[in-house]
């Protein structure tokens, strides 16, 4: 359950990689493949604090008892 906790900043992770991936397609003229990327980066940031809010609801059940 320990490795739980971490797979919550791989979203994080990978939210801010797209993002930077975005702002350098961006910069390159890549409109189409910066919007992909701004998306995927946009969705990986939402996941970090849908998961974090999440797990922080599932551990405040368990403990109550």
């Amino acid at each position: 359950m320990t490795y739980l906790k971490f797979t919550v900043y791989a979203y994080l992770l990978a939210g801010i990689l797209f993002a930077v991936d975005a702002f350098q397609n961006y910069q390159a003229g890549e409109t189409n493949k910066a919007y992909i990327s701004g998306a995927f980066a946009v969705v990986g940031i939402f996941m970090f604090f849908f998961r974090r809010n999440f797990n922080k609801k599932f551990q405040d059940r368990t403990k109550k008892p």
